[in-house]
């Protein structure tokens, strides 16, 4: 990816990423909350010790960031704090990942991801 356009979507990512901040402070939990909990959707890559197949989605399905918005408009029409909280927690963490270079997943390998291959090719 050319390096400015790599730029550009990184500060997409990071106004999303920022987005999620100014909605979890909408909702009534303490500050500490939102760090406490943002990297949980990372529990996701258990699934890797199954198999890289099952490992990838379950790792997209937590960290697909439309998953996220719609818990987000779930929690918002149930009128629930903890469903509001877990969209807005899916959904701040799949941009600080995608800032840092971690995309969805392919089937084969943990880092073959839709950003590109992470690091050195095995």
């Amino acid at each position: 990816m050319k390096n400015g356009m790599n730029t550009i979507l990184k500060l997409e990512e990071l106004g999303q990423f920022s987005l999620s901040i100014i909605l979890f402070n909408q909702l009534d939990y303490a500050w500490w909350i939102f760090p406490a909990c943002i990297l949980l959707p990372d529990l996701s890559m258990i699934g890797y010790l199954a198999n890289p197949k099952t490992g990838a989605w379950m790792y997209n399905f937590f960290h697909h960031k439309m998953v996220a918005v719609s818990i987000l408009i779930l929690g918002v029409c149930l009128n629930s704090s903890l469903l509001s909280l877990a969209g807005i927690i899916l959904f701040g963490h799949s941009a600080m990942d995608r800032i840092f270079g971690y995309g969805l997943k392919f089937n084969d390998s943990f880092k073959n991801t839709h950003l590109g291959w992470m690091g050195k090719k095995d």
